[in-house]
């Protein structure tokens, strides 16, 4: 066995066993069978991705099972095979009775399961000392499927910290077991440190943060890449923690679309998530462009992006149309931000993604301009224009947030509107933005009209009809 491999078959038992009795626990013994056998299903899918089988491959293979189950006595040739022949990700038919079961009970159980499979597979896929996109990809899609069957059967979506065991990945106790906090006495530290536990409670989950992701209008493949990176950076965590290698990674990204295509507030989702799950010590976002970087004077603009940098260690720092960084010429002072940022991404790889933002074309032309620049991005996210459908989408969800109605009429014109809004699009288009502008201006236009009645009533104040929406 390759000496870099310190994870054992038997200590990964031990981390099976962790996480299937934290599902029976909630939701019974009766599935063993059922659930080792859908087990090995799922780790022959996501080692069809690896593109070799070896012994370690076997050797964990021969490990998954629950206790008081029979133990798989795989051969190298017979898991081979099943690889080969490893069929497309379905959800197995109890999955679907547990769903239905937890919408008629409000109980958990289903979402339970998908935590338990999404850690076992994390540490299936560090089996090799190689973690693919591919097998990242496939866990995403377990999930997904998963999650698709919840929302099907209707199972609530709690925002609450689940049990049991918090999903746990290995049998060790958690660091609140292992380490007591003692109540401090009253004072002005204390009172700080209270304060700062506080606010960091408020940091949502790495449940919500996915809610938000999957709430988000359109952009299916930025969720689906989103979800893969998270994965990626999961198993990366589960290596470290393993004292396994862990080669080189850039956490840099591109984001090129129009604008009021929800670059931002992805970028903000993503850093939650990273520091939800450890990769980055606070997550917050940072947000600059151009006019933050660059000063006017021979050396400013150094300390000014150095400025700016301190503020985004442990987090993500934003650039907006990135490109107006390089447009300058060789004398301009953006060269020099982009060289401060260069060494900054350099020197704190491990507490600092930057995600550079803007039109595709100019961005092209930007990351062409630096050497640097090409080899430190490695990750493009494009965002596609909304169209009709999803502006209209947009626009009811600013309606329903603001406690406005439209009527059935409102509606259809609405659809008309953001339709011919989206086919005569230019170079101008604002995607998002041009929807909250449609928003403000229906509520002028509905206040003016509702102002002129004699005694409008809640429903009055509420409705959208089709003159609120058009000159």
């Amino acid at each position: 066995m390759p000496s870099t491999w310190k994870i054992s078959p038997e200590e990964f038992h031990k981390i099976y066993l962790s996480n299937t009795d934290a599902f029976y626990k909630a939701a019974g013994t009766g599935l063993a069978k059922e659930l080792d056998e859908f087990m090995i299903r799922c780790a022959l899918g996501l080692w069809s991705r690896a593109g070799s089988i070896s012994q370690q491959h076997v050797d964990m293979a021969n490990q998954i099972y629950s206790r008081k189950q029979p133990q798989p006595k795989w051969m190298l040739w017979s898991l081979t095979g099943s690889v080969c022949d490893s069929e497309v990700f379905l959800p197995p038919v109890f999955y679907w009775n547990l769903a239905e079961n937890d919408a008629k009970r409000g109980s958990e159980n289903s979402r339970i399961f998908i935590r338990m499979l999404t850690n076992i597979l994390l540490y299936l896929a560090a089996v090799d000392d190689d973690v693919s996109m591919a097998e990242a990809s496939y866990i995403t899609e377990c999930g997904d499927k998963l999650n698709a069957v919840c929302d099907t059967s209707g199972v609530r979506k709690s925002r609450e910290a689940l049990d049991p065991m918090d999903f746990v990945t290995s049998s060790e106790p958690g660091f609140i077991d292992r380490y007591k906090v003692q109540p401090q006495q009253s004072g002005g530290g204390n009172a700080a440190a209270a304060k700062a536990e506080a606010t960091e409670e408020k940091k949502p989950s790495l449940d919500e943060l996915m809610e938000q992701l999957e709430s988000l209008v359109g952009l299916e493949d930025v969720k689906k890449d989103v979800k893969n990176l998270v994965n990626l950076m999961k198993v990366r965590k589960l290596r470290e923690q393993n004292d396994l290698p862990v080669p080189p990674m850039s956490l840099h990204m591109v984001f090129m679309g129009n604008p009021g295509t929800g670059k931002t507030t992805v970028a903000r989702i993503l850093g939650g998530l990273y520091a939800a799950i450890g990769v980055l010590k606070k997550g917050q976002l940072i947000e600059v462009d151009r006019s933050g970087l660059v000063a006017g004077y021979v050396g400013q603009t150094a300390l000014k992006t150095k400025e700016v940098i301190n503020s985004a260690l442990g987090g993500v720092l934003f650039i907006d149309e990135a490109y107006a960084l390089s447009s300058g010429g060789e004398n301009d002072f953006g060269r020099e931000a982009i060289e401060t940022i260069l060494k900054a991404m350099e020197d704190h790889r491990d507490e600092l993604v930057v995600i550079v933002a803007g039109y595709d074309e100019p961005m092209e032309e930007f990351l062409s301009s630096n050497p640097g620049l090409e080899s430190r991005f490695n990750k493009y996210f494009h965002f596609p224009d909304y169209n009709g459908e999803q502006l209209l989408a947009i626009f009811k969800s600013q309606c329903s947030k603001n406690s406005y109605v439209m009527t059935a009429e409102a509606e259809t014109a609405a659809r008309e509107m953001f339709d011919a809004l989206y086919e005569n699009r230019d170079d101008n288009f604002g995607n998002g933005r041009d929807v909250r502008n449609c928003f403000e201006d229906m509520i002028v236009r509905q206040s003016n009209r509702v102002a002129a009645m004699e005694a409008p009533t809640k429903e009055d104040l509420m409705a959208v009809l089709p003159e609120d929406l058009k000159d």
